[in-house]
């Protein structure tokens, strides 16, 4: 190990340490406040660190909002990827994937609303986030689909209608927030499996 590993390397882990409670401090600050009222002092606090550590951190409020978004839904795609088992049929995989998708987003009701609603409150730079996180989902959508082999290969998924798909999901889950069905993102399974199996099925 070199000299300039060993005294970066405690100082990276702090940095890391301090963005991940700035992370925290911005989702319960949001959760309580929404992100309009929420203030750079409402985050630190939150934090329990300097208005000066954030700034070594982040530019502003609505960057730590984006950052604080990809992270989430980054973990959420992991949890989604993970409950894929190849070795299944593949509707099996899906309704596996699904419920494990839900079950991550549901799990954390603080960070739940600013997946779906409060990013969108960052305008175009919110709505691009959003857009990218929804890009990953449908790749991985028609990684899996398209991916098929042997007699359940079946028709393949088009992009347009893996987006349609993504966007029914999504927009299932708002209903849940805004009805305050949050915890019952299970539910939303059977429907989703069944949107996917239509999308496939349609005549594009």
């Amino acid at each position: 190990m070199t000299a300039v590993q060993e005294t970066t390397r405690p100082g990276a882990a702090v940095g890391a340490e301090h963005r991940a409670r700035l992370l925290e401090g911005m989702a319960r600050a949001v959760a309580a406040k929404g992100y309009a009222d929420t203030t750079i002092a409402d985050v630190v606090r939150e934090a329990s660190v300097s208005r000066r550590t954030f700034y070594e951190n982040f530019a502003d409020k609505a960057e730590c909002l984006t950052a604080l978004y990809e992270s989430a839904s980054g973990n959420a795609l992991a949890v989604l990827r993970g409950a894929i088992d190849r070795q299944s049929d593949w509707q099996a995989q899906l309704e596996q994937a699904l419920s494990a998708y839900f079950g991550a987003l549901a799990c954390n009701p603080v960070l739940l609303r600013t997946l779906f609603i409060e990013i969108l409150g960052l305008g175009m730079p919110g709505l691009a986030a959003r857009r990218r996180v929804n890009q990953q989902l449908v790749d991985l959508m028609l990684e899996v689909i398209n991916q098929r082999t042997g007699e359940s290969r079946g028709a393949p998924l088009h992009p347009a209608m893996a987006v349609a798909v993504v966007g029914g999901i999504n927009e299932m889950v708002l209903q849940s927030i805004e009805q305050g069905r949050a915890g019952a993102l299970q539910e939303l399974v059977a429907p989703s499996a069944a949107l996917l199996r239509a999308a496939i099925s349609a005549d594009f």
